[in-house]
């Protein structure tokens, strides 16, 4: 059976169509995934993510552990509250998670890894420990609720009344209480991602409500995302993949070269020969959807859609594709036996409203 979040009642209430998602029962939809969609690029639109796992890293070693495991430098952080977007990879430099990183105190990180590999995320976290003074600490007790959208900022702070909110530049979080509030996202809008007991989470979900805020499902996040070029972990990425071919080369810390992190030497060497593979936007005329696995014909090539969609904001179809390396701008999407032409682009599709293909 899968596990339900602290929120799961709220939404069988409100008419949620539950599916199972990395072990999770999630809403897909409240009946709308455009109207869902809309609400964030337009409104305010809130999502439970109490399935994203909240690991904290404790000890006097916690920088020097995060600096071997991440191949971003957790040394960039140098402000109580910065957060860091990094890859965590294997020795071969493919990736096994992406994650974000926040700087509590010198000796104190949480980190938030994604539910679908959890189990290998902590198993290779406990590995990597080695001789590291740090505790690895699974935070089971909280439940995390985004809010996304030109609104989302203004609606939280005015509900946990947290003014020293409004000035938090992005990428910062703050405590406030027992509530940790950090301004991130995974939908191409701004907002806040919200940590909190589990206790709370109902209350502070019915506040949001009450507040004007649409309950969004997993359907609405994912064409979000996509419109915003953010990848998603086993799709767009994994360990048959490096951040070099993924869109994700501005994450790896080369310097200082003498920082060691797991991967490095593989990554290195596949930057000095060179990659044969990048990940791309694609946009395409009307004729047929993208999907995950499609075959894409290029000059170089056949490469493959990671992820595809109708494109709600954009209006048009919309993919990231993994194709070979190449001097080219357009190529064909093979979708039912025929050859659709698309235009290479470089992703965000929408970025804080805004078409930008």
């Amino acid at each position: 059976m899968p596990d339900k979040t602290p929120l799961f009642d709220a939404h069988v209430a409100a008419g949620g169509k539950m599916v199972d998602f990395a072990g999770w029962e999630l809403p897909i939809h409240y009946g709308s995934q455009i109207e869902e969609h809309h609400a964030v690029r337009r409104g305010a639109g809130m999502f439970d993510v109490s399935h994203m796992t909240v690991v904290d890293i404790q000890g006097p070693g916690a920088r020097d552990y995060l600096s071997f495991l991440l191949a971003n430098d957790i040394a960039k952080l140098t402000e109580v509250g910065q957060a860091l977007y990094a890859c965590m990879l294997d020795e071969q430099g493919g990736v096994l998670d992406d994650l974000i990183t926040y700087y509590l105190a010198d000796d104190f990180y949480r980190t938030v890894v994604n539910a679908a590999t959890r189990e290998q995320d902590l198993a290779w976290m406990r590995e990597q420990k080695r001789d590291f003074e740090v505790d690895i600490v699974e935070r089971d007790d909280l439940a995390m609720v985004a809010v996304q959208g030109p609104e989302a900022r203004e609606r939280v702070i005015d509900l946990l009344n947290v003014a020293a909110a409004e000035t938090l530049k992005p990428f910062r979080a703050l405590s406030h209480g027992e509530y940790f509030i950090a301004r991130t996202g995974y939908t191409g809008e701004d907002g806040f991602e919200v940590l909190m007991p589990a206790s709370e989470a109902a209350g502070f979900w019915q506040g949001l409500v009450e507040a004007g805020v649409q309950p969004c499902g997993l359907g609405a996040r994912d064409s979000l995302r996509l419109e915003a070029g953010l990848n998603l972990y086993g799709q767009d990425m994994d360990t048959t993949t490096s951040p070099l071919e993924s869109n994700l080369g501005w994450t790896v810390a080369f310097e200082p070269a003498d920082r060691d992190f797991v991967g490095r030497k593989a990554l290195e060497q596949q930057k000095a020969e060179g990659v044969d593979r990048r990940l791309v936007g694609l946009v395409m005329g009307r004729g047929g959807i993208p999907r995950t696995g499609t075959v894409v014909h290029t000059p170089a090539g056949e490469g493959r859609i990671t992820s595809g969609t109708f494109g709600p904001t954009t209006e048009c179809p919309v993919a990231l594709a993994r194709i070979p390396v190449g001097d080219f701008d357009e190529v064909e999407v093979e979708l039912r036996g025929r050859r659709l032409k698309a235009r290479v682009v470089k992703p965000p599709f929408v970025r804080m409203g805004k078409v930008k293909i």
